[in-house]
């Protein structure tokens, strides 16, 4: 099994690399990246915040598109060239082709957000306000990225491109805004009303839990644990989404 699934990551990779959206994203990312130096010039504030806090902004933004739009497509663009059939009629479990796309979309992020992450360390070096923490953030949008890429496989084996895309980036704006959910709760006064809050504050994806961008902006340290928290919930709810796309992929019919 671990023999087919990394045969399918690496076709998944060099596929992904030859996309030109891919190069496009990140061509945008790193002019950005460069830029943020100009922008800070032209705003009221601290110059070293406003450049940390612009390029790990444009580090995030372009990760989770490229999550999103790479995702999407993994499956669906599979069964429309119907070379799904083709993988499937070899002895290779549906599981297998799910986790393998995933692992090679995986690797794509990886590369992808490791030339972010460098060229903004770089930028940083070269204005002389390089600060290790930095890279501590990169590593936390990474993770960040590893689950939005799973939600996206899991749409994308449930529905069309384009409703997988608004699903994805939806739950990607919402899974930031959890903590409303609490406000929500304290004011309603029904109990049904509080337990049905509740319980789509647990389901939904809690993308807060790899935010640290504030802290280390502003210079305040991260525990440790909040970093080990963290990995710990991609763990956990990473592969409940991936099992779940798994099953939802098993059911599928193909034609």
């Amino acid at each position: 099994m671990p023999g087919r699934i990394l045969a399918i990551a690496l076709n998944t990779f060099r596929e992904a690399i030859r996309n030109r959206i891919l190069y496009l994203l990140l061509a945008f990312a790193v002019a950005l990246i460069l830029c943020a130096h100009v922008l800070s010039l032209l705003t009221v504030g601290s110059e070293e915040k406003i450049i940390k806090d612009f390029g790990l902004a444009t580090i995030e933004v372009f990760g989770v598109l490229t999550a999103v739009l790479m995702g999407i497509g993994l499956v669906s663009r599979e069964i429309e060239r119907r070379t799904v059939l083709v993988l499937l009629a070899k002895p290779m479990h549906r599981a297998e082709f799910v986790l393998g796309k995933y692992c090679g979309l995986v690797l794509t992020l990886l590369v992808n957000t490791c030339v972010m992450g460098l060229s903004f360390f770089g930028l940083l070096v070269a204005r002389g306000i390089a600060d290790p923490a930095v890279l501590l953030v990169v590593l936390m949008l990474f993770l960040q990225f590893l689950l939005i890429t799973a939600l996206a496989i899991l749409f994308s084996c449930l529905s069309n491109p384009i409703v997988s895309c608004l699903l994805t980036l939806a739950l990607y704006v919402i899974g930031h805004l959890l903590w409303s959910f609490d406000l929500l709760k304290a004011r309603l006064t029904s109990q049904a009303g509080r337990a049905l809050c509740g319980a789509i504050y647990y389901l939904l994806p809690h993308l807060g839990n790899f935010d640290i961008k504030g802290d280390v902006v502003h210079g305040l340290p991260v525990p440790g644990a909040r970093v080990a928290w963290a990995a710990l919930y991609l763990a956990f709810y990473g592969s409940g989404v991936l099992l779940l796309a798994c099953a939802v992929f098993q059911r599928k019919e193909l034609q």
